[in-house]
C-alpha cells in the first residue's frame, strides 16, 4: 500500500513527495525500495503489486523498476485500506485464484530482515492451510500511544504454528496510562497493519461483512487486465465507503489470528521515532547529511543534500533541510510542524 499522502517528515516529504518515496534514513534505499527488498526470497518481481494514486505511478515504477507496470495499480481518489485492500486482492485473484497474500504498508522500518521472513513465511504456511486471517502483532517495548493494540488469547497457541493467537480485541489507539496497562500485560501487541491470508479467505470475509463493496470489485472482474480497467475503476472507485480494513473486516471476522512477531518494527510516523530509527552519537544526535555538530546534544538533523551544516548550542531539536527549505523546531513541538509550514 502506497497511496498515503503523508507530510509529516516536511520539509524532506511533502504531498507530492510523500515519505514512502523518501530515504529518511539515509541509507540509499527509500522506504518503498527496503519494503519492497525485504520480500525479497519470498516472491518473484511479478508477484509483487503496489496500489498508490494515480499522482505516484511515475515515482513507483521508477523506484521499483522490476516490478511490471500492470501490477501498479492506481486509485483515483483515497477511500482508506479497505477499497484499497479489496482492488488489490479482487486483482490478484483474477490473476491467480490460489494467491496467498501479504499486505503491507510501504513507508515502514523492519530492522531483522531475517526474522522479518521467517515470521512471513510462517503466517504464509498457516494460511495456506486454514480459512484463518493472520495480522502481525509486535511485542510492545514501551507505552506507545501512536500505536493501535491487538489483545490476544494466549492460554493456547495454533496447533500448527506456536508463535500464532487468537485475537481477542483490536484497541484504538489509547492514551498513555491505558498504553501503560497494556505493556504490563502479557497479551498485547502493536498493530503493525501487516495481514496474511488466502485470496479465497479475504474475498469470502468481503462478501460476508462488505456486501456492497464485494459486489462492485465483482462487477468489475471482467475489465481486470485490460485497456478498460482503469476506466471502470475510476468510475466505481468515488462511491466506496471509506472505510479501514480494521472496521470493515478484522474486527469482524471470526477466524483472525495474531503472529507474535518479535522483530524489531517502527512506522516511523514522527521525527521523534526515526531519530530511534537512526544510529546516535554519545550526546544523543541522529545526523544525516554532511553535518558538523557542536555543543548539541539529542537532535536530529536530517540534511540529505550536497550543503555543508553546522549546527551549534541546540538541544532537543529538529533540524532539517531540502531543496532550499529550511525547518529549525523543537522536537517536542513537531505535532505542530503542519501549523508551521502551511
Amino acid at each position: 500500500m502506497a497511496g498515503g499522502a503523508g507530510s509529516r517528515f516536511w520539509p524532506m516529504s511533502t504531498e507530492d513527495n510523500p515519505k514512502q518515496f523518501i530515504d529518511v534514513l539515509g541509507t540509499g534505499r527509500t522506504l518503498i525500495q527496503m519494503t519492497y527488498d525485504r520480500f525479497g526470497g519470498l516472491c518473484p518481481a511479478e508477484n509483487v503489486w503496489v496500489v498508490t494514486s494515480k499522482a505516484y505511478q511515475a515515482k513507483v515504477h521508477e523506484q521499483l523498476p522490476e516490478i511490471p507496470i500492470g501490477n501498479i495499480l492506481l486509485e483515483p481518489c483515497r477511500r482508506n485500506t479497505a477499497p484499497c485492500i479489496a482492488y488489490v486482492c479482487w486483482r490478484i485473484k483474477n490473476a491467480n485464484p490460489r494467491a496467498n497474500i501479504v499486505i503491507t504498508p510501504s513507508d515502514h522500518v523492519v530492522r531483522d530482515v531475517k526474522l522479518f521472513k521467517r515470521s512471513i513465511r510462517e503466517c504464509m504456511a498457516f494460511t495456506a492451510e486454514t480459512d484463518s486471517i493472520v495480522t502481525l502483532g509486535i511485542r510492545p517495548t514501551r507505552p506507545e500511544t501512536g500505536y493501535g493494540y491487538i489483545e490476544a488469547d494466549l492460554s493456547f497457541s495454533s496447533s500448527r504454528e506456536k508463535n500464532i493467537f487468537r485475537v481477542d480485541s483490536f484497541r484504538e489507539k489509547p492514551d498513555l496510562e491505558l498504553a501503560r496497562q497494556y505493556v504490563a500485560k502479557n497479551n498485547y501487541f502493536w498493530n503493525a497493519g501487516i495481514f496474511v491470508w488466502s485470496v479465497q479467505t479475504v474475498v469470502n470475509a468481503f462478501r460476508v461483512y462488505q456486501p456492497e463493496m464485494a459486489r462492485k470489485f465483482e462487477a468489475l472482474s471482467p475489465y481486470f487486465g485490460t485497456d478498460a480497467e482503469q476506466e471502470h475503476v475510476d468510475a466505481v472507485y468515488a462511491g466506496l465507503e471509506p472505510i479501514s480494513v480494521d472496521y470493515a473486516i478484522m474486527e469482524k471476522a471470526e477466524e483472525i489470528f495474531v503472529y507474535q512477531a518479535s522483530f524489531d518494527w517502527s512506522d516511523v510516523g514522527t521525527w521523534g521515532s526515526l531519530k530511534k530509527q537512526i544510529p546516535n552519537d554519545s550526546y544523543g544526535n541522529a545526523v544525516v547529511g554532511n553535518v558538523d555538530l557542536y555543543e548539541t546534544n539529542n537532535c536530529i538533523i536530517h540534511c540529505a543534500g550536497n550543503k555543508k551544516v553546522v549546527v551549534q548550542g541546540l538541544d532537543g531539536y529538529i533540524v532539517a533541510e531540502k531543496d532550499g527549505r529550511l525547518m529549525i523546531c523543537k522536537l517536542s513541538e513537531e505535532q505542530r510542524i503542519k501549523l508551521f509550514h502551511k
